[in-house]
């Protein structure tokens, strides 16, 4: 079966919270999360302490404007509805995104997000809230990270030796110029002294790999993937010591349009990521910048690209929304699914007009039941849920 997408004007009524089972596919079950918001984004789920599922996201009415704040709803065990959700940021100056909830090893519950002015990514830093109840309130907003043009996006992992590592990108700017995504790189944040001091280390030869998802593997290895500035392909490296140092990013078999992916080691030992499986080579739509629909508070558009640097591709259509597994550690990933598809169209970031139609940004986690649960942009208008049941899929295909 394959999921079509729904029309614009079909969307909001959907998005009631209730997690209905496919009366086409046994063993997957769907949900439109309730918001206030026009635009819903970047959503990222994750488990509370007494199995709470949150997901939290950012809302407003355009990325980049100083109304997109940082929500979260939550689904109790056993619930059929998403909870109203809880506005988690309010700053007015700034648009605060990527939100990511991480449950400390001593059952403290942190939420981390970004902060920024206009379409100034090489301007942002990293807040947290952390709370000490569970995930039931939160204390108030702190600076984690104060280097500017520092994003996050994937989960905090935690080594065997204790270490924290919190996977970033660096939004890197050029004087003179808008930010445009040229020169983004990675770097992992890493506390050896749960999470008071942190220490950037970079990955090297890294320029266009950025939203680094960190997955264990075996001893100290770990591997990452990331999304590709360029639009060519979902890009790999490996740690041999824990996360703590890198390998220089490399290309998969899976290609990428420039937009987030999400993957994780499930309890099978298989890799399950989220990912549009689109990019440039795949169609000739392209836009200037991510924020081209919003000029600086100087009225400064972005600069064209300069010749000398490699220009980041932007506007590649962003779906199917598809879910692929790897049974060899991530090198290749022959088995793979489709959750939405459509024209993925975002050459505009538009939701109050219904413009854009992309599918994006997953998040995907695994429950103790063996159950995958999903959350991605639909339209950029709703954050969707899809909860699939271990006979829905069979890794090795």
């Amino acid at each position: 079966m394959v999921y079509s997408a729904l029309q614009p004007h079909e969307v909001q009524p959907r998005m009631t919270g209730e997690v209905v089972p496919s009366q086409d596919e046994p063993g997957r079950s769907d949900a439109y999360l309730p918001s206030p918001c026009v635009q819903n984004h970047a959503a990222n789920l994750a488990f509370l302490p007494d199995g709470t599922l949150t997901c939290v996201w950012f809302g407003g009415t355009m990325e980049g404007m100083g109304d997109i704040s940082v929500y979260m709803s939550r689904l109790e065990p056993g619930a059929r509805h998403w909870s109203e959700p809880e506005k988690m940021s309010d700053d007015p100056e700034k648009s605060e995104q990527n939100p990511l909830i991480f449950t400390a090893p001593d059952g403290r519950v942190w939420l981390l997000y970004t902060s920024q002015t206009s379409g100034n990514q090489d301007g942002a830093i990293v807040k947290r809230r952390i709370s000490n109840d569970g995930g039931r309130t939160f204390g108030p907003p702190e600076i984690l990270c104060a280097i500017p043009g520092t994003f996050v996006r994937q989960p905090i992992i935690v080594n065997g030796a204790g270490d924290w590592l919190l996977p970033v990108f660096r939004c890197i700017g050029e004087a003179g110029r808008r930010w445009t995504g040229d020169l983004d790189r990675a770097a992992v944040l890493v506390s050896h002294d749960q999470g008071r001091i942190w220490r950037m280390q970079e990955v090297p030869e890294s320029i266009g790999a950025v939203h680094m998802n960190i997955v264990p593997a075996e001893g100290q290895t770990m591997v990452a993937f990331y999304r590709n500035r360029f639009a060519t392909s979902v890009l790999m490296s490996r740690s041999d010591d824990a996360g703590l140092h890198w390998s220089a990013p490399q290309p998969v078999d899976l290609p990428n349009n420039n937009s987030s992916i999400q993957a994780i080691r499930m309890k099978n030992g298989a890799i399950a990521m989220v990912y549009n499986h689109s990019n440039a080579s795949m169609s000739d739509a392209r836009r200037h910048s991510l924020y081209d629909e919003i000029e600086g508070e100087d009225g400064e558009a972005a600069a064209p690209p300069l010749a000398s640097v490699r220009p980041a591709i932007w506007g590649v259509p962003r779906a199917p929304l598809s879910l692929a597994f790897s049974t060899d550690g991530g090198l290749t990933f022959p088995r793979r699914v489709d959750l939405d598809t459509g024209d993925g169209f975002c050459l505009s970031n538009n939701s109050k007009d219904s413009l854009n139609r992309e599918f994006s940004y997953p998040s995907i986690v695994e429950d103790a039941e063996g159950r995958l649960h999903i959350a991605y942009t639909y339209f950029r208008r709703a954050i969707k849920y899809v909860r699939l049941e271990p006979g829905f899929f069979d890794p090795a295909g």
